[in-house]
């Protein structure tokens, strides 16, 4: 099997459309579907049903997907393990970071390592934390930069870089701002704007909650920090930010019981993923500027 094959073929089943697998490998359709159909054939299977521009995997397809995925990667780890021999920093470093850590912590160390290492080309993707988890383990990319899962998982290497402290914060305008002493059970009582429970973030404060036995009451959810503080501004409810998006225009309230609230972010790669000289050079890029002992 080509190479070139099996990636035209993966990114029909990623995208569930040949034209956009199309535009994402740079090819025309006709390139993409010729691709395809000589993998059928030489498998001698139907590997998708085309259904008017409905476009979805067979069994075979299914099957295939995996193995697809497993040659590409020991492939990919293999040529990877030779380039590093020569010792050079440079080609491709693919990352996946969520949003936030991308705008508030990655920008300086993103600016030194390409100022030191130009020749590498930064393949950098915004996405959940959550999801960024999911794609290191399946090997689809080198590393990500996120909020650590609670719970370490077998086929990662995580590593802690910076302690993100989270506080409680409304609007200004809002009942709680000029109140002392808020407690646990007062805030209860008023609507919350949080990301989604589904989130390492949301889980957290959930927890808390639920720790104290008490109902989350969640007027509105967004994965989306940014988006949570200008809600929060505009006086919809209260929040828990992490204090470095803490600005003029929400107050951090002032809550009466000690909680040691924060989360975890840092660096994450598969465990079995040989490591570019790029992405050794990235971490130890991030461990300079870590906020933990070492």
């Amino acid at each position: 099997m080509e190479i070139d094959t099996l990636k035209a073929f993966l990114a029909v089943a990623e995208t569930g459309s040949f034209s956009h697998a199309a535009d994402r490998m740079h090819l025309t359709q006709p390139a993409i579907s010729k691709r395809v159909a000589q993998l059928e054939q030489q498998l001698d299977a139907r590997l998708f049903d085309r259904i008017g521009r409905t476009v979805r995997l067979t069994e075979a397809g299914n099957s295939l997907v995996y193995r697809a995925n497993l040659i590409l990667q020991q492939v990919e780890d293999t040529e990877r393990a030779i380039r590093n021999l020569n010792g050079e920093v440079c080609g491709q470093l693919s990352l996946a970071t969520s949003h936030h850590v991308g705008l508030w912590r990655l920008p300086s160390v993103l600016s030194r390592y390409i100022a030191k290492y130009p020749e590498v080309n930064l393949d950098l993707h915004f996405m959940d934390s959550e999801v960024a988890h999911e794609r290191i383990i399946h090997g689809e990319l080198e590393m990500a930069i996120i909020t650590l899962a609670p719970t370490p998982h077998e086929r990662l290497i995580a590593e802690p870089i910076w302690r993100d402290e989270l506080v409680f914060v409304c609007s200004r305008a809002h009942e709680l701002a000029t109140r002392k002493n808020v407690t646990i059970n007062e805030l209860a009582e008023y609507a919350a704007i949080l990301p989604d429970m589904t989130t390492f973030t949301g889980r957290i404060v959930k927890g808390m909650f639920k720790d104290h036995d008490l109902r989350l009451e969640v007027s509105m959810s967004t994965n989306y920090l940014e988006t949570i503080k200008m809600l929060i501004g505009v006086g919809l409810g209260w929040s828990v930010l992490p204090r470095t998006m803490v600005g003029d225009d929400v107050v951090v309230l002032d809550i009466n019981i000690e909680i040691d609230l924060a989360r975890t972010l840092g660096v994450i790669h598969h465990v079995n993923r040989t490591l570019s000289n790029a992405g050794e050079a990235f971490i130890e890029f991030l461990r300079g500027d870590s906020s933990y002992q070492r």
